[in-house]
């Protein structure tokens, strides 16, 4: 494997890793820390065609104001009234009101399967946008870690595991869910956020 090949593989761990870290509530350190700058930088590593969904959410986080910033982040992820882009795989796979349904029992399988357990801080459930991201993150990171240590083996069941989760979870509702978030959102961060997101979970999802 060549260099470029390998500095790809880990620009998409990092996509998925920051992409995750956008699904949390706004706040300025998002832009102090990098993550914007970090986001694009991977973005040009894997695919020109995500570049531009990079580029603008940091100009449009940087000209937005903080407090539009969290009303649409309430507006679409937390309500109090209607959710308008329901951040949860459940909603979308089940097309019930109440959480925690069959999907998720599915998806918890998943996680043991993998050795993967939620952070006890972690305030969310597990098929939240942003855990689902992070679990995505978690099965290219071991794909790419037994890659470098030469290992097949691991290497097959990250890759399968990856497969199954895609094909089963993320990839199924990746596309109404950012569909409803994009038509909802009031602030263009969030709509390009939206759609970098379902590119990104759709290109991974297409790799075999």
């Amino acid at each position: 494997m060549t260099e470029t090949e390998m500095r790809e593989k880990l620009a998409r761990e990092d996509l998925c890793r920051l992409l995750a870290a956008c699904y949390y509530e706004p706040e300025p350190a998002f832009a102090a820390e990098g993550l914007f700058d970090n986001l694009l930088a991977a973005a040009r590593q894997v695919d020109e065609a995500f570049v531009p969904h990079a580029q603008a959410m940091g100009e449009a986080f940087r000209a937005t104001a903080a407090q539009a910033l969290l009303l649409d982040y309430t507006r679409l992820f937390l309500g109090p009234m209607d959710i308008l882009a329901k951040p949860y795989g459940s909603v979308w796979l089940d097309q019930e009101k109440t959480l925690m349904n069959d999907s998720t029992m599915a998806l918890l399988d998943l996680h043991k399967e993998a050795g993967f357990e939620m952070d006890e801080e972690f305030r969310e459930l597990p098929d939240h946008v942003a855990a689902e991201l992070e679990f995505l993150y978690l099965l290219i990171f071991r794909e790419n870690e037994a890659l470098r240590a030469g290992d097949t083996t691991k290497h097959e069941q990250a890759r399968v595991l990856k497969r199954r989760f895609l094909s089963q979870h993320l990839g199924r509702w990746i596309g109404p869910f950012a569909a409803a978030m994009h038509g909802n959102a009031q602030t263009d961060f969030y709509r390009q956020l939206a759609d970098l997101t379902e590119k990104v979970v759709k290109q991974e999802a297409a790799r075999r």
